[in-house]
């Protein structure tokens, strides 16, 4: 099989930071159809491609990761974001935790089992572009086979996490009049306006906090507003993040802001994506957790504060049960200095391995 280290270091190199997903898919393409899948490239837009490949005339378990990353800026790291190096345990760059190293243990995993395995093995794996702006290349697969469960390799420490809240995105705009910034008395600054809101909502402490999911949380992700500084500006505009649970809906959360916003405060929707829960009762994640941690089958069920394609798939995949399992470093997404264990690596893809061919569908 691929090492998976040394697959997790080629895809580090290449730069996906929300673009050139394509020349991601084109590297793992070879690896899976020298081992026998029937890989499908898919590119909607210029550079931007998913890649779903399918082993097997079985019943399929899915599994999936996204190849993008977000951005990294290298002034504000102590190395190439992209050097891909190894310094003692740790793999070293953007995306290795969030979620290259995942992609690489699936990508490894799913060509041994078909090597060792192949009258065994049913899998369908999809790779995805533009998961970390919102789930965009799922949204834009083709037909998936229906699956019973799905397995996504995004940072966990290679933990049983069975799911994770949901994320509603609000933009919220405030409009004003424009005036000379001498004589600001002669219009109304939409900036302060919605600056009042925003600091409203982030002193805010009422969130709840669900009894699986943790608490609903909400974030001031960007504001802008403003030409010059002797201009009142006349309209201004900001993005919440909000971590949905199954007790803190969508709904509830445009309620609670449309409540700390001040009137005349326009709220629509950018992103509004559903969680995932699964059941640690569910037979067939029993049995998965089992393939996955032989010496540990009654983990405590965990669930995640970040989203994940599976707010996409599950639906389009008939609703299976949801496995969240990968070698990153959950503290490790989207931070400076980005690193990845190598040993956990190396441990998942062992995992994933056992995984495919012992359990049956």
């Amino acid at each position: 099989m691929p090492d998976p280290i040394e697959l997790a270091q080629q895809l580090i190199r290449l730069d996906t930071r929300a673009a050139g997903e394509k020349a991601a898919a084109e590297l793992l393409a070879p690896l899976l159809t020298g081992a026998g899948f029937a890989v499908t490239i898919d590119e909607p837009r210029p550079g931007r491609a998913n890649l779903v490949a399918r082993f097997g005339t079985g019943t399929p378990i899915t599994l999936t990761g996204h190849l993008d990353t977000v951005p990294a800026d290298p002034a504000t790291w102590s190395f190439d974001p992209h050097s891909g190096e190894i310094d003692g345990d740790r793999l070293r760059g953007r995306g290795s935790s969030d979620m290259k190293a995942g992609v690489a243990a699936i990508v490894a995993a799913a060509v041994q089992a078909a090597r060792t395995a192949p009258d065994d093995l049913s899998a369908q794996l999809v790779f995805t572009f533009g998961e970390e702006t919102g789930c965009e290349g799922a949204a834009l697969l083709p037909e998936l086979t229906p699956s019973p469960a799905l397995l996504v390799a995004e940072p966990t420490a290679n933990r049983i996490v069975l799911g994770h809240k949901g994320v509603l995105w609000l933009r919220l705009t405030a409009h004003g009049r424009s005036a000379h910034g001498s004589r600001p008395e002669l219009g109304e600054n939409a900036l302060a306006a919605l600056a009042e809101t925003a600091v409203r909502i982030h002193r805010d402490e009422s969130w709840p906090v669900s009894p699986t999911h943790g608490p609903a949380t909400v974030n001031v992700g960007s504001f802008h507003s403003g030409v010059q500084p002797n201009l009142v500006p006349d309209r201004a505009e900001m993005v919440l993040d909000i971590r949905t649970t199954p007790e803190f809906t969508a709904d509830d959360a445009r309620t609670a802001i449309a409540g700390l916003a001040l009137p005349g405060t326009e709220i629509t929707a950018d992103l509004d994506l559903p969680g995932v829960a699964t059941s640690a009762e569910d037979p067939l994640a029993g049995a998965i957790v089992a393939a996955l941690h032989p010496e540990n089958p009654d983990q405590q069920p965990e669930y995640a504060t970040y989203f994940t394609d599976a707010s996409v798939l599950a639906p389009a995949l008939g609703s299976p049960a949801v496995i969240v399992y990968g070698p990153g470093d959950p503290d490790q997404a989207h931070v400076s200095d980005e690193t990845c264990s190598v040993a956990a690596t190396r441990e998942a893809t062992e995992a994933i391995t056992r995984l495919l061919t012992t359990v049956r569908f």
